[in-house]
């Protein structure tokens, strides 16, 4: 049940800024070429280290076996019924039916955006439930088993930056929990879990390439999927239902080991500092919740109808596909030119699909920090963003956006055509 409706959520299809980026540069890995800078950008950004080269790959792959978006929406909508199983099938060790509905239906309420909005985060939406899975059954009954978190660390960190959060979560169960009953153990798994994030692309670059993605411009400033804790709706959710479970849990007087307090006191703070990192959050507040709640089962056959409903209306909907993003007709007509182009994420992201040249896309840590706020300023509709004309031909915004109105008043450009709630301008040249 849990898993068909996280499934459903994820078949929604909504094609998130951090997506598309990932199709070209895992087709230039297809041809067996590593990228060590963004092929498809006019700035500079020479020495990129590319640790998720596995993401594209499959990125890649998925984007032209299913013709288009669809492949991306499949895989958002298997990561999130696998993400939702594995969790379902832990706390089942431990609470009632009923719990594990009740608490997976709250978790999956405060995490809409992260598990609707298709975006390169899919893949830790599936593995950290997995490693969250294992270390509870670890805390459980402890076994050998501990070891497969480090290829899981290992699989994870080629394909998503949130292998750092499943570390640091099995750091703390490592150090505060295994380490008294087996140190030399718990030690060893932890410097070989350590080693597995090293296992990629950029091998010993790999810390630099993490350390560009903390400082950059939309890090620093806290834009975008970088944006803290604020009083819009979905975090408004996200904290109704982090709320509730924190009740569940204190007044049931749920059990709560060592390990999962401190984690849960460092995803609290992460919260805090990044919204997105919530997910993570209530996933683990999940287990003290459920066994704190009363045992009540559950009629089956109900259960079943609802699996199967769920199942059919998300095999609709990944059948007919995710709705088109941005404008793909004035994407192809932008690149088509040759020439750089100025565009918010979706619709530059379109433009290198198209085999077009933008000035500076996702994954924007990869360019220089000069540009990196330029940029940033120019997709806020700041008059300190103006600049980044001079480093275009053309620019492709959304009619309704803060660049989009800033270009519509422009005297430095010329409107060449709409589509789709977008707009493409030339930028004049200077006489």
């Amino acid at each position: 049940m849990v898993a068909g409706l996280a499934g459903f959520v994820g078949s929604l299809g909504v094609v998130g800024a951090d997506a598309l980026w990932l199709v070209p540069l895992g087709k230039q890995l297809a041809h067996g070429q590593l990228p060590h800078a963004v092929p498809y950008a006019s700035a500079p950004s020479a020495g990129w280290h590319d640790v998720p080269a596995g993401a594209e790959l499959v990125f890649w792959a998925l984007y032209h076996a299913f013709g288009g978006a669809r492949g991306l929406a499949l895989a958002q909508a298997a990561a999130a019924a696998l993400g939702f199983g594995f969790l379902a099938r832990g706390l089942r060790k431990d609470a009632s039916a009923g719990a594990v509905l009740l608490v997976s239906a709250l978790v999956l309420g405060g995490s809409l955006p992260n598990v609707a909005v298709i975006n390169s985060s899919l893949f830790s939406l599936a593995l950290f439930p997995l490693l969250l899975f294992l270390l509870e059954g670890e805390s459980l009954e402890p076994s050998r088993r501990i070891w497969l978190c480090v290829p899981l660390l290992a699989l994870w960190g080629n394909l998503h930056g949130e292998v750092i959060v499943g570390w640091g979560l099995l750091a703390c169960y490592l150090v505060l929990e295994r380490g008294r009953r087996e140190p030399l153990l718990a030690a060893a798994v932890l410097v070989a879990g350590s080693g597995a994030l090293f296992a990629n692309a950029a091998l010993w670059e790999t810390p630099r390439y993490y350390w560009s993605v903390l400082h950059s411009a939309v890090a620093r400033r806290g834009a975008g999927l970088w944006a803290p804790l604020g009083t819009g709706a979905l975090d408004l959710m996200l904290i109704g239902a982090g709320a509730i479970l924190l009740a569940i849990w204190l007044f049931g007087k749920g059990r709560v080991r060592l390990w999962e307090l401190v984690a849960l006191a460092g995803l609290l703070a992460a919260t805090v500092h990044v919204a997105r990192s919530g997910t993570w959050f209530l996933l683990l507040l999940a287990y003290p919740a459920a066994r704190a709640l009363p045992r009540r089962s559950l009629r089956r056959r109900p259960i079943v109808l609802c699996v199967v409903v769920l199942v059919a209306a998300a095999a609709a909907l990944l059948v007919k596909g995710p709705q088109e993003p941005g404008s793909s007709r004035l994407a192809a007509l932008a690149a088509s030119s040759g020439r750089p182009v100025l565009a918010e994420a979706l619709l530059g992201q379109e433009v290198a699909l198209d085999g077009g040249r933008v000035w500076v896309e996702n994954p924007i840590d990869a360019f220089r920090p000069a540009d990196q706020s330029l940029y940033l300023d120019w997709l806020a509709g700041k008059p300190s963003g103006a600049a980044a004309l001079s480093h275009a031909a053309y620019v492709l915004v959304e009619a309704g956006s803060a660049p989009g109105r800033a270009a519509a008043a422009d005297p430095r450009l010329r409107r060449v055509a709409a589509n789709r709630g977008a707009v493409l301008y030339r930028v004049r040249t200077a006489r």
